[in-house]
């Protein structure tokens, strides 16, 4: 049990350390973009396997269409929907993704993510992973993001960074990794915000899979360097 707690000791003084480094270097991130806590949500569906700058593309037609609402898209066709964010790839699975997402809002909460709001994270996020296609980073995603709650989201930025600096072996479970974080970091929205874009950010640049580590801000706090 106390090798355990030093070890569980060492690895948040470890991610405390690596947050220092990256708000050191990076300042804030203002993440996640979006007007509207609904826009977060939709995004946060709409990032799944494609990249922002086709996310942005899809909610532009969304909004163009005047359609970036519970009701104008609940109303909408799968197909008229699959459509219009059809730039975010996938476009027919994700319209169904959003579809199912838009219905549990409207039948659950009225259409309103204030509503969903009131709900306690726990219930919440147990009915959340039940709509189809959410799962546990997209689900984690709008609970901090959208709708300010105190949960930290595990994405492939973030298990990259931690294995190779040897705090967590890149296939352990989504929830150990999170488990981590909530055990080691002080449980509070805008702090997880931060420390999840920052990994977001140095991954894109730099922990790749083709890593660049004499150029990242974190190479010294490596263990072990890799070539």
């Amino acid at each position: 049990m106390e090798h355990q707690a030093s070890q569980e000791s060492s690895a948040g003084k470890k991610i405390s350390d690596i947050y220092k480094t990256l708000s050191e270097t990076f300042g804030l991130q203002h993440w996640w973009p979006g007007d509207t806590p609904f826009e977060v949500a939709i995004g946060a569906i709409l990032t799944q396997n494609t990249n922002w700058g086709n996310v942005e593309k899809a909610i532009n037609n969304l909004k163009t269409a005047r359609s970036l609402n519970a009701k104008g898209i609940y109303g909408m066709a799968e197909s008229e929907l699959a459509v219009l964010i059809r730039p975010a790839g996938y476009f027919n699975i994700k319209a169904r993704r959003v579809k199912s997402f838009i219905g549990f809002l409207v039948e659950d909460y009225h259409g309103s993510m204030e509503k969903m709001k009131e709900e306690d994270l726990r219930t919440l996020r147990e009915k959340l992973l039940e709509v189809n296609g959410i799962g546990p980073e997209t689900a984690d995603s709008i609970l901090l993001y959208a709708l300010e709650k105190p949960v930290f989201v595990i994405d492939a930025y973030t298990r990259r960074v931690l294995s190779r600096h040897g705090i967590m072996d890149l296939d352990e479970s989504y929830e150990v990794f999170q488990h981590l974080f909530h055990s080691s970091l002080k449980k509070d929205v805008k702090y997880y915000n931060e420390y999840h874009a920052l990994f977001v950010r140095v991954g894109k640049l730099y922990c790749r899979p083709k890593p660049l580590c004499h150029l990242c801000p974190l190479k010294d706090l490596l263990l072990v360097p890799i070539p």
